[in-house]
């Protein structure tokens, strides 16, 4: 088709041409380019060319989204033009290797510590509620004082306190093992190996109350509680000297002595070389840090808060995890987390103010969710969404950041944890610090936020997006009204024929499971709702059955992971299982149908394991959309978003269309 072909070019140009793809894939709905040059893509051109729902930056891949069916001709096309595809798989290699050694390093850095997040999160959290618990104030209500507190009261929150950070070097251990491609239970008893009891504890002999082991007559050991830098490049020496041996030890010995030596020879030195060194370079680290932080009369929030986000923009952020950790092994609170929050609060509300502001229906509809997902912690859709884009709302966010970020640094806002912000970061703040951490943020959204509207944005700016993009807008549904159960969607105007009458098709989940808001997909496709309007569930079962009669339009027959309905009246339905799981190539999934196959309500369409997604890495919340643009609806209720599900019970979402 010309107009597909038109497009593909208009694609290629816009990355800067064919010398500068270094790859490109494709799964059920996007596009995805790796290119030599960053720099070289114009990406207002990407998102205004005929059928781009978005584009975006994501794990080193540029992603351009056309929505089911159309990326598999635009793929087409662009493979006519003379580019060679690759797989999924292979372009998520080669995204590891993109950018200079620092931000390879700080990206791998990351790869390490996200995955033991959770339970740090988790911690701080424990940590929030038995310093509420705890509080003069709240023990009052009971009529108790600290002193009337049970000793096996205080003894199980210090279990539920203290494990993760006194066997901390256990698991940065086991995951950079996971990560530089060793053997994860390896890392975990080399890691158990540094804090083990028979050595002396750190926090003992930091207080003066033990005394290091001295080896060799000037070789000082003790236990590595809390450390994160000695467990770190023990991980990644451990992982390439283990990997580096099973190529050498005959297989019929592999099992006895690669874990033996690689055990001995690390052990040997963590203890004697790689701990000391890299705990005394942790020490450094922690003085630098505590230094910016004790800065006099604010500064070390004023630079922090402003500065944050654009640290976000570059993408090492990540190295500040390892300076929270810090924090809290060693003085129990984090002071960074009340500036950086601050920071993030302050780019959601510019954001906000963008999308109140705005007449253009494609930017409200991007901004205003987005701005909803910094508030939650998450602010990359809207920095890189809306403020980048028109780039004042940005630094009037990044102003409003600095401001809260003064008034935290002046206050002493301090967390009782790590790695959760704004909103949810209340829960870290639940003791006499909770009215101080709301105000800060309260005022750095405000700043951001009246700035933003008086200065920092005019719908002026976004009049040739919206001339270029209006021709494809005209067929996507718009959000007229929101409440607490339901959603309901009501087409443009001129989408909807008069002389035509109406019916509405009941439409159940096709999966059993957990129902979620369509913005609680972790991906920005789907979240932002480039895609089209619906629903999403988490499965309990790997079951996908037929939500209604109809006919399978599209199933991707090698990914399997996706299918595409068509009702009679013309009404199609996407259910995309998981999210990246067109990178298992197949493996875990069975389908029973094939593209032009009739279905009967209730049929089963495609199993799945749950088990083996999760164990690969991939969430499995598997959005039910249906997609922008379709003709024929009139129409959209989503009735609910939270709440168990039954595959082809109750209606979750209605869906009016056209008939004759």
């Amino acid at each position: 088709m010309s107009e597909n072909r038109d497009i593909a070019k208009q694609v290629v140009e816009a990355v800067g041409g064919k010398d500068n793809i270094a790859s490109f894939a494709h799964c059920a709905t996007r596009l995805r380019i790796m290119v030599h040059d960053k720099d070289l893509i114009d990406q207002a051109g990407v998102e205004n060319i005929d059928k781009v729902k978005g584009a975006f930056f994501n794990s080193g891949q540029f992603q351009v989204i056309f929505g089911t069916g159309t990326v598999n001709r635009i793929f087409e096309e662009v493979e006519n033009l003379g580019i060679t595809g690759t797989t999924k798989e292979d372009i998520k290699s080669q995204s590891k290797k993109q950018g200079n050694v620092f931000q390879r390093s700080i990206r791998t850095f990351g790869d390490v510590f996200v995955p033991i997040i959770p339970v740090l999160v988790a911690t701080g959290l424990f940590m929030g509620l038995r310093g509420l618990l705890t509080q003069e104030q709240i023990l009052s209500i009971f009529g108790m004082t600290a002193a009337d507190i049970p000793a096996n009261f205080l003894l199980f929150t210090q279990v539920l306190t203290d494990t993760a950070f006194a066997f901390l070097p256990a698991l940065v251990a086991w995951s950079a093992f996971r990560v530089f491609g060793g053997s994860p239970i390896l890392g975990i008893v080399l890691g158990l190996m540094l804090v083990n009891p028979a050595l002396p504890n750190a926090y003992s002999v930091a207080n003066g109350s033990a005394e290091a082991l001295v080896m060799l007559g000037f070789i000082p050991v003790v236990g590595y509680q809390g450390s994160v830098l000695p467990a770190f490049f023990m991980g990644l020496l451990g992982a390439k000297f283990e990997k580096m041996l099973r190529k050498r030890v005959p297989e019929a010995l592999d099992l006895i002595l690669t874990p033996f030596i690689t055990l001995l020879v690390m052990i040997t030195l963590g203890l004697f070389v790689v701990g000391p060194v890299f705990h005394s370079l942790e020490e450094w680290v922690l003085h630098g840090t505590t230094f910016i932080l004790g800065l006099p009369f604010g500064i070390a929030g004023l630079v922090i808060g402003f500065f944050n986000q654009i640290i976000v923009v570059t993408g090492v952020h990540h190295i500040f995890n390892f300076l929270e950790i810090q924090l809290l092994e060693q003085f129990g609170s984090n002071p960074f987390n009340a500036l950086v929050t601050s920071a993030m609060a302050a780019q959601g509300a510019a954001c906000l103010a963008v999308g109140l502001k705005t007449k253009n229906v494609k930017l409200k509809s991007l901004a205003l969710p987005s701005s909803l997902s910094a508030f939650l912690g998450i602010t990359e859709p809207a920095i890189f969404g809306v403020n980048l884009r028109y780039m004042k709302p940005f630094v009037m966010g990044l102003i409003g950041g600095a401001v809260g970020g003064f008034l935290a640094s002046l206050s002493g806002l301090a967390a009782t944890g790590m790695a959760i912000t704004v909103i949810p970061g209340t829960l870290l703040y639940l003791n006499e610090q909770l009215p101080m951490y709301i105000l800060c943020n309260l005022i750095a959204m405000a700043i951001a936020f009246i700035l933003t509207w008086l200065f920092g944005y005019k719908d002026e700016a976004a009049a040739e997006m919206a001339a270029t993009a209006g021709a494809n807008s005209s067929g996507q549904a718009v959000l007229q009204a929101d409440t607490r159960d339901s959603k309901v969607i009501a087409a443009e105007p001129s989408q909807v024929n008069a002389d035509l009458s109406t019916d509405v098709l009941n439409v159940p989940s096709p999966i059993s499971g957990k129902l979620l808001a369509l913005e609680d997909v972790p991906d920005p496709a789907f979240a932002q709702k480039h895609m089209g309007e619906g629903f999403a569930v988490e499965p309990t079962e790997g079951k996908v059955f037929a939500p209604f009669d109809g006919e399978v339009a599209h199933i991707m027959n090698k990914s399997k992971h996706a299918v595409i309905l068509a009702h009679k009246s013309g009404m199609q339905l996407l259910i995309h299982i998981g999210i990246n799981t067109v990178s298992l190539k197949g493996e875990g999934f069975t389908t029973y149908v094939q593209t032009g196959d009739t279905v009967k309500a209730g049929q089963l369409l495609i199993e799945f394991d749950v088990d083996a997604i999760q164990q690969a890495g991939l969430s499995t919340v598997t959005p039910v959309i249906v997609p922008s643009g379709t003709e024929q609806v009139a129409g959209l209720t989503v009735k609910a978003s939270q709440g168990r599900v039954t595959a082809n019970k109750e209606a979750v979402m209605d869906v009016q269309f056209q008939t004759k």
